[in-house]
């Protein structure tokens, strides 16, 4: 079936969706009396109204300015904070599966992509960017037509560009996913290849993993970049772990459009700060590593994951703890230079790197203040700012028009953004997610909350 028969069902099944979820309430569902954070720069709006008719919001408001239509129900949200769903902008789901630990390609399933699509909806992100390492891209082309109850929706770049299939990404499940781009020829064929089913980024991987692999080189990183934005493409870059701050340099000089990790191999300096400035169209996904998991975390993991696992993660924290909780001294490393390209002005969103729990976005959000923004400022990185720069234009914003992605939450994130955990409800384009139900496919266990 071709990409235009395929894309055409699939709107035709999301109108049938969305008529039958009409049908059933005629007069949608009007939400009120919660504190709701729209996800943009504007100020929350206490006391507030807002009405979801199928996937959608139609209008949104203070709670008393307008009678809900002839048909619709109303929920009372008073003594609770809204706030958009999240959105991870660089993910490598897939290859992991969270219910046994394994890493291969053999788990790339669509039935292992879908339950950790689950995952992400289940600690309430609405929509996850897989980042280049699709190991059977037919599965994830059809799946990116999809919309699945309870799940995040899926989206994709495809397959990343190395400078061989076998560079690029680290570890033996990742080997051999890439195109390869030895050659400005490979390059400009693997961009038209992408193009033609419709994705609308290329992932490339700067990395020689500490001289072990070939690294693009400049040129043809380079007609990679003019080619694809010649078709409309942009172009976003992996940054190495020993050369990230003379690579990204060159990569603002070629016309890069993002970095889906930051420089993380020294302190940026002035020469790039200056670079950030001139080109203010250029975004980030730092990717922050943690300063060490805790216990909050992997209590907030043990209502999804195994407790063969949980018991281990335990044990780490009670390890590091123990030995002093030394600094981590790559998270400081990312601080400092996430603190600099956030003062010179530098478009920041949030991507995790993970591999499928779902809960990264929420990590990111805490580790971005624990660096110096602000609550407010991480909440939009993941929300509107990801919306944005990801052309994800129905998310990122509790807004009129808008799909109707959210949080609802027992305590207010702007306060503490660690708020932003205590979930009493995700919806997801209209219809609340199970979240008891699926935590007890995971765990045998029924939510409490």
């Amino acid at each position: 079936m071709s990409a235009t028969r395929i894309l055409s069902a699939a709107l035709i099944v999301a109108a049938l969706y969305s008529l039958e979820v009409r049908a059933q309430n005629p007069g949608g569902t009007l939400f009120e009396g919660a504190r709701l954070i729209v996800g943009d720069a504007s100020a929350p709006i206490d006391n507030s109204a807002f009405l979801v008719q199928g996937d959608s919001i139609t209008w949104v408001g203070k709670r008393g300015e307008r009678q809900p239509p002839a048909g619709s129900t109303r929920v009372d949200l008073t003594g609770k904070t809204v706030m958009p769903a999240l959105i991870d902008g660089h993910n490598h789901i897939g290859l992991v599966n969270e219910r046994d630990g394994t890493n291969k390609k053999e788990n790339y399933t669509r039935e292992n992509l879908v339950d950790q699509l689950e995952r992400y909806a289940y600690y309430g992100t609405a929509a996850a960017l897989s980042m280049g390492l699709e190991a059977n891209p037919d599965v994830s082309y059809k799946l990116r037509d999809e919309v699945i109850p309870n799940a995040a929706r899926y989206y994709t770049v495809g397959k990343g560009i190395a400078a061989t299939p076998m560079a690029g990404p680290v570890g033996d499940a990742r080997l051999g996913i890439p195109y390869g781009a030895a050659t400005i020829e490979e390059g400009l064929k693997d961009v038209r290849e992408l193009k033609a089913h419709n994705t609308k980024f290329v992932k490339i991987w700067i990395d020689d993993r500490e001289g072990a692999v070939p690294k693009i080189k400049p040129d043809v990183y380079r007609a990679i970049i003019n080619e694809a934005h010649k078709g409309g493409q942009q172009v976003l870059a992996h940054l190495s772990r020993t050369s990230a701050l003379e690579d990204a340099k060159d990569l603002f000089k070629a016309g890069v459009d993002g970095f889906v990790h930051e420089v993380r191999d020294r302190d940026v300096d002035d020469e790039y700060l200056a670079l950030v400035k001139s080109h203010p169209k250029v975004w980030t996904g730092p990717n922050m590593p943690g300063p060490g998991q805790t216990m909050e975390d992997v209590n907030l993991l043990a209502e999804t994951l195994p407790a063969n696992q949980i018991d281990r993660m335990r044990k780490g924290v009670e390890t590091r703890m123990a030995a002093g909780n030394k600094p981590n001294e790559l998270y400081e490393l990312h601080c400092r230079n996430l603190r600099k390209i956030h003062d010179a002005g530098m478009i920041i969103g949030v991507g995790t790197d993970g591999t499928g729990d779902g809960f990264g976005p929420q990590e990111q959000i805490l580790y971005y203040t624990k660096c110096g923004m602000t609550p407010k400022e991480a909440l939009m990185a993941g929300t509107s700012i990801n919306a944005r720069i990801l052309f994800m234009d129905k998310l990122g914003t509790v807004a009129a028009g808008k799909e109707a992605s959210f949080i609802v939450l027992n305590a207010n994130p702007l306060d503490d953004i660690s708020n932003s955990r205590k979930i009493a409800t995700v919806y997801l384009r209209g219809k609340e997610v199970d979240r008891k139900g699926l935590r007890a496919k995971w765990t045998g266990t029924t939510a409490t909350k």
